[in-house]
């Protein structure tokens, strides 16, 4: 499916509004000028800068004589095969949201990242090590260097026995 320009620079432009929004709610630092809310505002105003960019050229491409359909379905989303592996990234965060406070992080980001690249055609060697490797890692950067309380689950209930 493709939306036209404009209606994708409405989407971005609404998003950016929200997320702008949302850091009104942020606390400030005491004694300093800027503070968590600084770069989700730096990234919103990008945002709409780059929106306004695509319909300024949506318009200038229109004044040239080409036009767009406001929504079109490419053909290639008629294959169910590539209709799945298009949806499959969203589902995949969407079940990581669902499982990853009962099941851990360890086990939930071990399970997707080997489904994903096994249906994304990964030999399963490969796709095994690389999995196990990379949440090893992202468990390290999160929850040891950048110390994000990664959730522990029933996983870790399971390894401490209790």
């Amino acid at each position: 499916m493709r939306l036209s320009d404009n209606w994708l620079a409405l989407i971005f432009i609404a998003l950016a509004a929200a997320m702008i929004g949302v850091t009104t709610t942020f606390p400030a630092f005491p004694g300093q000028k800027y503070g968590p809310a600084l770069f989700p505002r730096i990234l919103g105003a990008g945002m709409i800068l780059c929106a306004l960019l695509i319909m300024y050229r949506a318009r200038q491409r229109r004044q040239e004589g080409a036009s767009e359909p406001a929504i079109a379905v490419d053909p290639v989303f008629r294959d169910p095969v590539r209709l799945v592996s298009f949806l499959a990234v969203p589902a995949a965060i969407g079940l990581y949201l669902l499982l990853v406070d009962w099941l851990g992080f360890v086990p939930t980001c071990f399970g997707i990242l080997a489904a994903l690249m096994l249906w994304f055609g990964v030999r399963h060697m490969t796709a095994l090590v690389v999995a196990v490797v990379m949440t090893g890692l992202l468990n390290w950067f999160f929850g040891t260097l950048m110390r994000v309380p990664l959730p522990r689950g029933l996983f870790m209930q399971l390894v401490q026995g209790g």
